[in-house]
């Protein structure tokens, strides 16, 4: 057993060992940066503090290898304790570096004060300030030390404000660790992004683009901001550590909480994502989430989607950044994500990444991979729809079969995840045509506004060939009529449900009396459904008719790619419910680690890699779940957050403001609450109705909605459909043109007006409304004294 291993020799699966230190400048020196060489003494080295014969008798070989380029060479004694330079927590300064120490017994005696300082008071202060056990592994790094006529730090984004505009440094003459320890006054330099224009003294101008381009590349290299340690000798640029801006950190494991506001100055929307995604998500579900997105990314260290608080949102700032570097103007490139992501505020500033030209090129091959996966899910797309259900069933019948962690690992390997890869495939290919139905419908609402442009955008179903989203409350319908046999439409429907997309909540198919309260309150307002979808199509073909007249030039083109658009539409939201189909063997194969190791649902508060852990033999996550399923329950008693936020964002802060609004969130400015009668959304489906509204938090307070009300909430997504057919006009904060609720509602007949934002917030049951689907519009008439807690 190793228990020195130089930075070039040191493994993935020693890392941990290594400690946050060690790790790093092994992985950095293995990537041919210019770390100075050196090796870890690893923590079975030592007994207590103090090393084993065996070990020092390796540590003086590992030191004349060393030597030998340079025989008076003078090394550098570091800390590298496994919680230092972590994620959460980066302990600078609290243990100790002994540097400039030349002879065998000074070192020796240097690797005891360091290993020691794990004992200290001020190291046992700071564990119990950051929450975490005092008690601390660790590993100590000894490397040829740096001369260095200047050191300094880079923090590659403002730690504070969290802004990407520029990267700030700090240096001083000489060795550096004066100024990690706070004893002199540094020099000060920015570098602006994307070019590195440099501020500063004038004396470190000439290693400033050498600087710039380290920590850009580094960013790329682990994917996150980070807070760089670096030194210059005779004008050659060393590289002494790299860590994460700890105040930028968006996960703390051992609790669970995870927010990436705090990983920058960005604009974020829950608009889409939170339609179908309503739920707080528990770790298991975030983590097999991010492989839809982990893939899809073209800045490096940049995701387009992140978990704020549990809950999943959409980084506009990405996107609008990658259109902007493409040559979009910004007011084009926000009009290209609005019928997705909703409406950013008026007067909004969206905080834009820095880009260089010399990016976009390196952007390209993933750009190619996206549109290759695209084009190969669009090919399979038949395939998938039609055998996913019966590889669902036969993986359902494998999972009952598997009897030990080895069995499950396998099934993972082999079954699960590969096809869970294969469906985000499909479900690419199935957004293509997709897009091109969202493009064409902001045509046509330049041509002819949002009303008959969402009139054009009707006709998706008839009685025979129906949108995915609409088979709920078909099939309610069709067996409510003795047309369909229960178990016939379980077999199609029962994996659908307002917390499909959460894996720790068991599916409609799972809850026996579940059918029997649809049907119940079907029958308490039966529709003809078949009638309003034929109302929908003469609709259709008076929007239809006046766009003739208007444009006879535009006519045939238009026509024939609407034409495209009912197949576009049932495609997707085909694919999206056989994907949800799938989800139900991932929750499967959740409970089944569960009842096989005794976890239970607890097994739900792990990520997929920490099962995967697991079920070879590791259980320290296990010991982190109590807390995260504390934290998880306090996500969830929280109301849903704003659907569009900037900046860095407090969950807890914001739902303890009684002002607060529910539409935007702005840490960089106090915000009025809005004083209009009127509220403002996208047209989501034509018509005008006054009605009493019933403001609903989830689909299981249906029983209390009344025929004819006007149904308000955060969002609707495939569960809330049975609900839509006693509804005068359907309301969200929630939404776009081409989301569920505006979809159903135009197939249906029910004006809608989705993505307020702060409909909610605004309206309580019993408010008198006017809504004017057509023109996005509800306009309060009435308000009621009693209960405005609702």
């Amino acid at each position: 057993m190793h228990t020195i291993r130089t930075f070039g020799e040191l493994s993935d699966l020693e890392h941990a060992q290594a400690g946050g230190k060690g790790s790093t400048l092994a992985r950095l020196y293995q990537a041919k940066y210019p770390v100075p060489d050196g090796f870890v003494i690893l923590p079975d080295a030592f007994t207590g503090n103090e090393l084993t014969a065996k070990s020092w008798s390796e540590i003086k070989s590992q030191l004349a290898s060393l030597r030998k380029a340079d025989d008076k060479a003078a090394f550098a004694v570091r800390s590298s304790a496994t919680c230092e330079d972590s994620a959460s927590t980066s302990f600078a300064g609290e243990f100790e570096t002994v540097l400039d120490v030349h002879t065998d017994e000074m070192i020796k005696e240097a690797i005891l004060r360091v290993r020691s300082s794990r004992d200290s008071e001020r190291v046992r202060a700071y564990s119990e300030a950051v929450g975490i056990d005092p008690v601390h592994e660790m590993a100590v790094v000894i490397q040829h030390l740096v001369r260095a006529d200047i050191s300094g730090i880079l923090f590659t984004c403002d730690p504070v404000t969290g802004s990407h505009d520029t990267m700030t440094g700090n240096y001083v003459h000489g060795f550096g660790e004066e100024l990690v320890s706070g004893e002199v006054e540094p020099y000060t330099f920015t570098l602006s992004r994307p070019k590195g224009i440099y501020d500063g003294p004038d004396e470190f101008k000439p290693y400033a683009k050498k600087l710039f381009k380290l920590g850009r590349k580094l960013i790329g290299e682990f994917g996150t901001q980070q807070d760089i340690e670096w030194a210059i000798k005779g004008g050659k640029l060393f590289l002494l550590q790299s860590r994460p801006i700890t105040t930028l950190i968006a996960h703390d494991p051992a609790t669970g909480e995870w927010n990436d506001s705090h990983t920058g100055n960005f604009l974020w929307s829950s608009n889409n994502f939170g339609e179908g995604r309503p739920d707080v998500m528990t770790p298991f579900t975030w983590s097999l989430t991010n492989y839809f997105w982990k893939d899809m990314s073209l800045v490096p260290g940049y995701s387009y989607a992140g978990n704020i608080g549990g809950r999943l949102y959409a980084n506009i700032s990405v996107m609008v950044s990658v259109l902007r570097a493409f040559g979009r103007d910004l007011d084009s490139a926000l009009k290209e994500i609005e019928s997705g992501l909703g409406k950013a505020p008026e007067g909004i500033e969206v905080p834009l990444i820095p880009i260089p030209k010399s990016m976009l090129l390196s952007m390209l091959p993933n750009m190619m991979k996206i549109a290759s996966k695209q084009q190969k899910g669009r090919k399979k797309s038949s395939t998938y729809l039609s055998d996913n259900p019966k590889w669902c069933k036969a993986m359902e019948k494998k999972l009952r079969q598997a009897k030990s962690g080895d069995d499950l690992r396998a099934f993972w390997t082999m079954d699960l995840e590969p096809y869970i890869l294969d469906t985000l495939e499909v479900f690419f290919g199935s957004t293509e045509p997709y897009e091109n139905a969202m493009k064409l419908r902001r045509e046509l609402a330049d041509l002819v506004g949002e009303g008959d442009a969402n009139a054009m955008f009707l006709n998706f179903s008839d009685s025979e060939d129906f949108i995915a989203s609409l088979g709920l409350l078909v099939g309610i319908a069709k067996v409510a009529n003795g047309e369909m046999s229960r178990e016939e439409y379980l077999e199609n429907f029962g994996h659908r449900g307002p917390h499909e997309a959460e894996y720790s909540i068991p599916r409609p198919i799972e809850n026996p009396s579940w059918l029997d309260r649809q049907l119940e309150e079907y029958r308490k307002s039966p529709v003809d459904v078949d009638a309003l979808l034929g109302k929908q199509e003469k609709a259709f073909e008076k929007a239809w008719g006046r766009f003739e007249q208007q444009y006879p030039k535009k006519a045939k083109k238009v026509r024939s790619e609407l034409d495209k658009v009912p197949e576009a539409a049932r495609l997707r939201e085909a694919v999206r419910s056989e994907s949800m189909r799938m989800g139900g063997i991932q929750r499967a194969f959740a409970l089944r680690v569960g009842e096989i190791t005794g976890l239970g649902d607890d097994v739900f508060f792990l990520s997929i890699d920490e099962i995967l852990e697991l079920l070879s033999g590791n259980d320290s996550a296990t010991a982190t779940i109590p807390a995260r399923k504390e934290t998880y329950q306090k996500y969830s008693d929280l109301p849903p957050y704003p659907m569009i936020i900037r900046g860095r964002f407090d969950p807890f802060q914001w739902a303890s403001d009684p002002q607060r609004r529910t539409d935007f969130y702005d840490a960089s400015i106090t915000l009025d609450s809005p004083v209009s009668n009127t509220i403002s959304g996208f047209a989501g489906a034509a018509g005008q109705v006054e009605a009493p509204v019933r403001v609903l938090d989830a689909p299981e307070e249906s029983g209390a909605f009344q025929e004819g009300e006007i149904l308000v909430a955060v969002s609707t997504n495939v569960g809330w459909t049975p609900l839509f057919l006693r509804a005068a006009a359907v309301v969200t904060d929630v939404g776009a043109p081409l989301s569920h609720a505006a979809i159903v509602a135009r197939e249906l007949g029910i004006p809608a007006v989705v993505g307020c934002g702060d409909a909610t917030m605004r309206l309580r049951t019993g408010d008198r409304v006017r809504v004017n689907g057509g023109a996005g519009i509800v306009e309060i008439l009435e308000t009621t004294a009693k209960d405005r807690s609702k």
